[in-house]
């Protein structure tokens, strides 16, 4: 299935299709605020297997997810009052947050230190699918093993993977960095990787 969506308002009824088939296991592309992503619902174990297959990941680097936005984080995630200041500041945007898991997280998506990577990307259609969805979707970049340059285009993410998933969102060009990562779960913020988002957040 490939499907062009508006970026900047997501036509529902076309996303609906999009949901249904991820709560029936399907593995998805589309585009983020920082780069086109691969995803499926994070409670779909078969689905999230596929995507590690796709990635060659090992079953001991859990992938990030995507929550639609600061209330939604704080059911999955343990926030601190100093990490909900820094968030409410930050998202939604081009940051992976890495924060102490819930119990409602799937172990699979959970590092042994029982931590979770967590976006709320500045992208209409993400927070869209999550929402219609009602939980978090997996996110990961769309590169394959052995690869550096992230797709921009839509008909490139379309030639990659269009065999290796099952839907592909076309939500137009993106100009690909990878987003920040900082870790929230010390008593001090700790930039991981810097990338897209200016961390310390400005003023």
């Amino acid at each position: 299935m490939y499907l062009n969506i508006n970026p900047d308002n997501p036509q529902r009824r076309l996303l609906e299709p999009v949901v249904e088939a991820m709560r029936q296991g399907a593995v998805i592309c589309y585009p983020t605020d920082t780069v086109y992503g691969i995803g499926c619902d994070i409670y779909n174990q078969k689905a999230v297997k596929r995507i590690f297959q796709i990635k060659r990941r090992a079953a001991d680097k859990p992938f990030s997810f995507m929550c639609a936005d600061l209330k939604d984080v704080s059911t999955y995630c343990h926030i601190s009052n100093l990490a909900y200041r820094i968030m409410r500041k930050c998202l939604p945007g081009p940051y992976t947050f890495v924060l102490p898991a819930m119990k409602i997280v799937p172990k699979i998506m959970m590092t042994r230190q029982k931590t979770v990577g967590i976006r709320v990307p500045d992208n209409a259609i993400c927070r869209e699918l999550v929402a219609l969805l009602g939980n978090p979707v997996v996110t990961t970049s769309a590169l394959l093993p052995g690869e550096e340059d992230f797709v921009s285009e839509p008909y490139m993410v379309e030639e990659k993977f269009a065999k290796l998933v099952d839907v592909i969102i076309d939500g137009g060009s993106v100009f690909p960095t990878p987003s920040t990562v900082v870790s929230l779960v010390g008593e001090e913020p700790e930039v991981l990787r810097p990338g897209k988002g200016v961390f310390p957040p400005l003023p």
